[in-house]
């Protein structure tokens, strides 16, 4: 019996029922000895047979009972994956272990990411397990760390191909010796020594090349097969059959037709070629070290009466910094004192400057322009909005969008099929083409094992997802992971709330209409005085509108109607019809402006009419532009809100949108997407409220706007860190071009090894152009994927 303890962490209970209910389900199962549930560090320790039951089981039946497993979350950097197998193989691995909910491997991002139980299961397991297989892995601590860690690895793949490049020109020198064109060429006696040749690419094949000979051995021990196996069955098949040559052949000169040079240099142009992608990969990443490097390293902190530079992982929350102009904010804090223009562009797109002072909110990274400013650290380290930028990036960067599948599973059978394309071409040759000529054949052998490795389709599709998802969040636009990257794009209807998403979300007075025998300074400071009392939305955006406040001595709300308050020794009225009952008011004026979506109030001081004022939420300044970019798309748009249908008719007009459901509940609203989705519609719903949450959850895609709540936030697949409507509208657009460029990617690398893979079998490539072509594919693929990174968005 292989008795197992683990503890797990359990969510949803409470009272000590629910764990007592936990504890008898657990001991009820097969090869459980003990289990025993605490609720008051909410956890189950149990001891039970793995033979009888698996870990998965236990978490199973945690579920069944209606808990959860608080799960956890791990990420690696992987280093000597060479094709879509290689992480195909890993990733599958990892997903057998049990307690794992979750694990994806990027290629391109050279990253796994692992959602797992905590119990049997620890980080440590993981690496064990990918280095089990023959990959290198470390934990990642942090982005720099493993930045950090590529670098090295880029450095590590460039000096290899230096010392590998040193050894191989000289059999490259030989090799051009050979042609007719280059008869002239002065070739020294020595080179053509077949035991010098040998000597150079010896250390070339077992030296540079281990790591396929590695990467080979692992794939096959794992009863797989990757580009590894090919490379080494190419290069080894010249090496050896020129060994053969040179010690069956002694004294027989130089003229043996070794094939040293097609091995040594094959391999010195993938090693070549893998420099090249390493290095075009690294810049696919770019949008979040450009945010990395902004976050400053040191912060002046308050320290009794003056403030002292500290390391920014010794600063904690309620400390008090000083910002000085030019400087970078190292924190998510809130202004004390001081003002200043804040430069955002990194985290919201926005390229204006934000006026701060005291009471509002900055961010870390962002820079302070002109003023110096004395703020309180509020969010530190990884809880800074930069970092939750960051992790969202990583997040959809690392994910899979639904596209990739058919690579996965054409790159799952590609080695197998092109080691057998490579034996028929052998035989074709040796029996059919040039009978018993072995050195035509294995020439055309080689170059179909060489030219079909299937580099370029593993990383025709996160390398666009990289590129696509990072450029956009550098515009502000969050997408949460690749398969809302790739479903945006199917989006054939926007559905848009009014509040907050079209409109600013805060009223404000759009007029003040006097009657011309009143001093109309005096009237509105009276107005705006009597309504400061209120907490009334309506009420805040009257009195913001008048400057000096002057003494209330008596308030009276009511409800419904308006207010009425005794300002100055003056009798002040600001309300509807009801409220001035018996006075006579300009109706007219007043329907006008409800008419353009304004709410309209009437005045009265001392019992007489004084005029009216207005309140509307007021447009976005990008809102109609927004519209008519969505229309342009051949986007349908839909307004949905709770406003009375005047109201939502007027913002309507205003902004261009033809389609307006008003009067929606906010438990409605998920009702009436559904009803489009019925309809056969892909649909994409922008919000900002607590209300909109639902609706966020039901659409196809849920773009959050940032200035909105964070539960907003959370139930979409897509945050507009803005809040700027164009940025809808340029979500779209980025998912159709970073389709639109996985598609391309994707048919330039099927249709190279489609063509590549004859042309080679025919004997017209020679296996070290093969290697070439195949090295140029991989890195043009990725090249391919950067141009998203110049993509340019709507302002």
């Amino acid at each position: 019996m292989a008795t197992k303890q683990t503890e797990l962490p359990i969510t949803g209970m409470t009272c000590a029922a629910c764990a007592n209910r936990v504890e008898k389900g657990l001991q009820k199962l097969p090869g459980v000895s003990e289990a025993t549930v605490n609720f008051a560090t909410e956890k189950a320790s149990v001891n039970y047979d793995d033979e009888q039951s698996k870990l998965s089981d236990l978490h199973q039946k945690v579920e069944q009972l209606g808990y959860g497993i608080q799960q956890e979350e791990v990420d690696f950097s992987i280093q000597g994956m060479t094709c879509a197998n290689c992480s195909a193989r890993i990733e599958k691995a990892l997903n057998r272990m049990d307690g794992v909910e979750n694990a994806t491997i990027n290629l391109a991002l050279e990253s796994g990411h692992v959602v797992y139980s905590p119990g049997t299961l620890t980080p440590e397991a993981f690496v064990q397990k990918i280095q089990s297989l023959g990959y290198d892995a470390v934990l990642e601590q942090d982005q720099q760390e493993a930045t950090d860690y590529k670098e090295q690895e880029i450095k590590k793949k460039t000096r290899l191909f230096w010392i590998s490049a040193a050894f191989s020109l000289p059999l490259l020198w030989t090799m051009f010796s050979h042609f007719t064109f280059t008869s002239w060429m002065y070739v020294p006696e020595f080179l053509m020594n077949p035991f010098v040749q040998w000597a150079l690419a010896t250390p070339v094949q077992f030296w540079v090349g281990a790591t396929f000979y590695k990467g080979a051995y692992f794939a096959l021990k794992n009863k797989s097969a990757n580009m590894d196996v090919l490379v080494a069955l190419g290069t080894s098949a010249a090496y050896f059959y020129s060994v053969y040559l040179v010690l069956a052949n002694l004294g027989m000169g130089h003229n043996m037709g070794l094939y040293f040079e097609t091995s040594a240099v094959l391999i010195t142009l993938i090693v070549l070629g893998k420099v090249f992608e390493a290095r075009a990969k690294g810049r696919s990443s770019d949008a979040i070290k450009k945010l990395m490097k902004l976050q400053p390293q040191h912060a002046l902190v308050e320290r009794g009466e003056e403030f002292i530079s500290v390391a920014i992982a010794d600063v904690k929350e309620g400390n008090i910094l000083l910002i000085k102009p030019g400087a970078s904010i190292p924190v998510d804090a809130a202004v004390v004192s001081g003002s200043s223009a804040v430069d955002e562009s990194m985290l919201t797109g926005e390229s204006l400057p934000v006026d701060k002072s005291a009471g509002d909110a900055v961010y870390a990274a962002t820079v302070n322009a002109n003023g110096s400013l004395k703020v309180r650290a509020d969010k530190i380290g990884k809880d800074t909005v930069l970092s939750n930028i960051i992790r969202v990036v990583e997040q959809a960067q690392g994910s899979k969008a639904p596209i990739q599948r058919l690579a996965d599973q054409i790159s799952g059978i590609f080695v197998p099929i092109v080691v057998g394309i490579a034996i028929v071409t052998f035989l074709i040759w040796y029996f059919l083409v040039s009978p018993g000529d072995f050195g035509s054949a294995l020439t055309s052998t080689i170059a179909v094992l060489v030219i079909a490795c299937p580099c370029a389709l593993g990383l025709a599709t996160p390398t666009s997802i990289m590129a696509g998802s990072g450029r956009a969040a550098e515009q502000g636009v969050l997408f949460k992971t690749a398969e809302s990257l790739e479903t945006t794009k199917h989006i054939d209807t926007i559905v848009l709330d009014k509040t907050g998403t079209i409109t600013n979300g805060k009223p404000v007075v759009t007029d003040f209409i006097p009657v011309p025998d009143v001093d109309a300074e005096q009237v509105k400071q009276l107005v705006a005085s009597a309504e400061s009392e209120s907490e009334h939305p309506v009420a805040q955006a009257i009195s913001d509108f008048g400057s000096a406040k002057l003494a209330v001595t008596g308030f009276e709300a009511v409800p419904g109607h308006g207010i009425k308050a005794h300002v100055e020794g003056r009798d002040v009225w600001v309300g509807n019809r009801r409220l001035l009952a018996g006075i006579a008011v300009d109706e007219q004026a007043a329907e006008q402006l409800e008419q353009d979506g304004k709410t309209a109030m009437f005045i009265a001081i001392d019992g007489k009419y004084a005029g009216l004022i207005a309140v509307a939420d007021t447009i976005k300044d990008s809102a109609k532009a927004a519209v008519e970019e969505m229309k342009r798309m051949g986007l349908r748009v839909v307004m949905l809100t709770g406003d009375q249908q005047r109201t939502a008719d007027a913002i309507a007009r205003q902004v261009g949108i033809d389609e307006v459901v008003a009067g929606v509940l906010p438990a409605e609203k998920a009702g009436h997407v559904a009803k489009l989705q019925q309809q056969g519609r892909k649909v994409a719903m922008a919000g900002d409220g607590l209300n909109d949450a639902p609706a966020l959850a039901t659409a196809d895609i849920g773009m959050a706007m940032g200035t909105g709540t964070a539960i907003a936030m959370e139930a979409a697949d897509i945050t507009l860190m803005q809040g700027d409507l164009m940025r809808v509208a340029d979500a779209v657009r980025m998912s159709r071009l970073t389709v639109r460029n996985i598609k391309q990617n994707l048919f330039w690398a099927l249709a190279y090894n489609s063509v590549g893979i004859p042309i080679a079998a025919a004997g017209f490539l020679a296996p070290w152009l093969a290697g070439a072509a195949m090295a140029f594919s991989s890195v043009s693929v990725v090249m391919n994927a950067l141009r998203l990174q110049r993509v340019k968005l709507n302002k």
